[in-house]
């Protein structure tokens, strides 16, 4: 009898460690980029992608997010075709990711008001990884946080190559949008 109770006692503890373990990170895998590479007077480029994942280690601030290249649509099938072969190679480079931690970060102090946090970490795309600061807008939601916000980069930072005859049709610098319900 004392010997079925000690186990009973072992396997709840390690059910009890197990999920304040899990418990910690904020994850989704259904988080939202959308990037817009617009130039005036010219056709719009512009994608979005739905299913980016995204991890947030609540105990430590630091963050992780995944995205597929070829998980990018575009309103023109012939646009994202060049997107995925001539610009991104997705093939050769099928992810980005943007891996940092969030300064002093604290879940306590999160409410259903949206708050600035300051993200540094390095974002690689295409093969090269850069350093990046991101204000990150988090804000309470239904078991867990909503992260908002939006960055530029440059293409030539990635080692992206835009040729000559469509270079005035893309702007300089891209801007990305995301937006993360990070939950339990």
């Amino acid at each position: 009898m004392k010997k079925s109770f000690i186990n009973f006692f072992t396997l709840l503890s390690i059910i009890i460690v197990t999920q304040n373990l899990t418990a910690q990170k904020l994850i989704t895998k259904t988080g939202n980029i959308k990037f817009q590479a617009t130039v005036p007077s010219y056709e719009e480029i512009a994608a979005e992608n739905k299913s980016v994942s995204a991890v947030l280690e609540q105990s430590t601030g630091d963050f992780a997010s995944l995205v597929l290249i070829k998980g990018f649509r575009f309103k023109v099938a012939l646009m994202e075709e060049h997107f995925n072969e001539n610009y991104m190679e997705s093939e050769k480079f099928s992810k980005a990711t943007l891996k940092g931690k969030i300064e002093d970060f604290d879940i306590s102090k999160i409410t259903n008001t949206p708050k600035n946090f300051t993200l540094k970490g390095d974002l690689t795309i295409h093969g090269k990884t850069k350093p990046i600061t991101v204000i990150m807008k988090i804000s309470k939601a239904a078991n867990g946080v909503n992260t908002i916000g939006s960055f530029e980069v440059k293409p030539e930072d990635f080692d992206i190559e835009i040729p000559s005859l469509v270079r005035k049709k893309i702007a300089d610098k891209i801007k990305i949008n995301y937006n993360f319900l990070l939950v339990k």
